[in-house]
Formats: C-alpha cells, sequence, structure tokens
C-alpha cells in the first residue's frame, strides 16, 4: 500500500486551472416581419440544444471536499441515501488508521475516534477542520477504507464552510472511464483512465478484490493514499486510492501482484491501484449508519 507519511513534509505546488464560460449577447431587436416568430423558435432551438450540451458536459474536478489527515489524504463523501441533517462521513483507506493497520481479516465497526481533518476549498486551501466522533467501519481485507464519521452534519458542513460532499457512486465503473486522484494530502490532482480491474490484488498478508487499476499517467506516491477517485464525466467517487508496485517485486508490502481466476500472478512493476467503493452505498442506512446486515451488502464483517 502506500505507506502512510508521518511528520511534516514539504508541500507540492500545484498549478490551477481556469474554467472558462461561453455566453451569448443579443444582436438587437428584429424587425416584426413574418418569418420572424419562424426565426425565433429555430434560436430558441439552437439555444435549448446548446444548454443541454453544456449541462451534459463533466464538471471540473478540483479540491473542494477532500480532506488532509496528518499521514493520508480523503474526502467528505455522501451516499445516494445521506441526508442534509446526516452525521457526515469521511473516507479514506483501512491503512491510514490512526491505531494502525488492520492485520488480515481484521474488521473495525463503531470505534471511538477524535481524529482531524483538513477540508479543502476548491483551490486546496484549507476551508476548516472537522473532526470524527468514531470510525464507523475499517478493514483491510476485501476492499482498504476506512470511514470515519464526524461531529457535525452535511448541512453544518456547508452553512460553515461553503463545502458540498462528494457523492459516492453506487455503480460499478467500467474499463476505459477518465479519472482523477485527488490527493488533499499532497494537494496534487493526477489524470489518467481505468486500466482494467483485477480479481485479486495480493500484498504482504492482505487480498483485495476486483481492486481498479489505473493507466500509467497516474503515478501516485506515499500520501496519496485514501485519495478519492472521481469519474470525470460524472463527478461522483468511484474508489479509494490504495497501492501500487514501486520495485517490480511480487506480492510484497509495497509491490502488490495480481492474481487471476485461475491463480496466474502478474507483476507491473510502476502500476497503481484503487479499491472501489460502489459496495459501501448497499451497507448504509437511515441516518448514514453502517448495517453489515443489509440485503446485498458485501462488506467483511467482524
Amino acid at each position: 500500500m502506500r505507506r502512510p507519511l508521518v511528520g511534516v513534509l514539504t508541500t507540492l505546488l500545484l498549478g490551477g486551472a481556469a474554467a472558462t464560460g461561453i455566453g451569448a449577447a443579443p444582436a438587437g431587436a428584429a424587425p416584426q416581419t413574418a418569418d420572424a416568430p419562424r426565426a425565433s423558435a429555430a434560436q430558441a432551438e439552437v439555444e435549448a440544444k446548446a444548454e443541454a450540451t453544456a449541462k451534459a458536459k463533466p464538471k471540473a474536478v478540483d479540491f473542494a471536499g477532500t480532506v488532509a489527515l496528518s499521514n493520508c489524504s480523503g474526502s467528505l463523501i455522501r451516499l445516494p441515501s445521506s441526508a442534509d441533517n446526516d452525521p457526515a462521513l469521511v473516507l479514506t483507506n483501512g491503512h491510514c488508521l490512526e491505531t494502525g493497520m488492520p492485520g488480515a481479516g481484521d474488521v473495525i465497526v463503531d470505534q471511538p475516534s477524535s481524529r482531524t481533518f483538513s477540508l479543502l476549498n476548491s483551490t486546496a486551501g484549507k476551508a476548516g477542520t472537522l473532526r470524527a466522533s468514531k470510525v464507523a467501519y475499517a478493514t483491510m481485507t476485501d476492499t482498504d477504507v476506512t470511514l470515519y464519521q464526524l461531529t457535525t452534519t452535511y448541512a453544518q458542513i456547508k452553512k460553515s464552510y461553503g463545502i458540498n460532499a462528494l457523492n459516492l457512486s453506487a455503480d460499478h465503473p467500467a474499463t476505459g472511464t477518465p479519472i482523477k486522484v485527488v490527493s488533499g494530502y499532497w494537494k496534487r490532482i493526477y489524470s489518467c483512465n481505468v486500466d482494467g480491474f483485477v480479481h485479486e490484488l495480493r500484498e504482504g498478508d492482505w487480498t483485495w478484490k476486483d481492486s481498479l487499476r489505473y493507466t500509467p499517467s497516474c503515478n501516485t506516491i506515499g500520501g496519496t493514499s485514501g485519495s478519492p477517485v472521481i469519474d470525470v464525466n460524472t463527478g461522483k467517487v468511484i474508489a479509494v486510492n490504495n497501492t501500487g508496485n514501486e520495485n517490480g517485486e511480487r506480492c510484497t508490502e509495497n509491490n502488490p501482484c495480481e492474481v487471476d481466476e485461475n491463480g496466474n500472478v502478474t507483476v507491473r512493476r510502476g502500476i497503481n491501484y484503487a479499491e472501489q467503493t460502489y459496495g459501501i452505498a448497499k451497507c448504509v442506512t437511515a441516518g448514514n449508519r453502517i448495517d453489515l446486515s443489509l440485503p446485498g451488502c458485501t462488506l467483511p464483517k467482524p
């Protein structure tokens, strides 16, 4: 996994990109002729199509809603079932847990926590500080996730800081999807595509299932652990960044290997991975409460 970083490191600088918009000004009043209504109707149709096209364009991905941990990255997320007055959730990796990495087979639920997170705005500036009330769920078995429940609601965060949570997708992503990996720790955004999916990804004592593999340009580093992986087309979180093969070793720590359905092992040096998050949506009930007994919930149980 992308080993958590300890201590204060020099922050990397990242240039921002300016958003541009397109507007049209009226050319003046048209003479009132018999053809004017027809022209107006045609113009309205063109304008309607232009508006629909603009709405269909993906929104630019920035840092708003991401968080920086003491040793990792993360994001403020909400599920399809989340309500504004629910206690908010922060998503990061299981191996970013402040009490240490869970062992293979370990599952942690409802563990008290007072961990703090730096909430970032769109330009990676600090908007405020969020605090956990508990670790709602954490594991490194089958996946690599920690979900922190906060002391504040989505509505309170929006009112205090003007920041919305990132929406978590409930759908399995597709190969070729353009993605952004947004690191709140480093204040850096990586751009690439979904290269494919891995039956089993093995690293040291841990095994993760149906992992998402990046194309090479997402060359993530230590401290990017827990970064949200955002589908550029929808703006939704589809995975959480967690590891990469650094030295070409086979199935060792920081050198995961791919294992297919027949047990064949593939090592891809320099390639990085994330754990999909769509399954989380089936394990959350009213009030943003984790319920592992829900129908369709496949997250590992204690």
